[in-house]
């Protein structure tokens, strides 16, 4: 028996301050019966406005350009401890 994966980015939120909280979803399926789900995992990471985006998927990226404008990430920027 062989087990076929997929990954998903399932969640984009944005929060306070206008960070993103991004969520990926990894599920195992049996390739007998593709539709057996047999498991899934999570994994969750934040990206603060101005972090670099290489390398992420293509609607979180979206969601940044439009959230993360000159002024949002000056704001941030100074809401941060010095």
């Amino acid at each position: 028996m062989a087990l076929q994966q997929t990954v998903t980015i399932d969640s984009i939120d944005v929060v306070e301050n206008n960070v993103l909280q991004v969520r990926q979803r990894t599920d195992i399926f049996d390739d007998v019966t593709p539709t057996n789900m047999i498991a899934s995992n999570y994994h969750r990471w934040t990206l603060c406005p101005g972090d670099e985006t290489i390398g992420q998927d293509a609607k979180v990226i979206a969601i940044a350009n439009a959230v993360w404008t000159p002024e949002v990430i000056a704001a941030y920027k100074a809401s941060l401890p010095k």
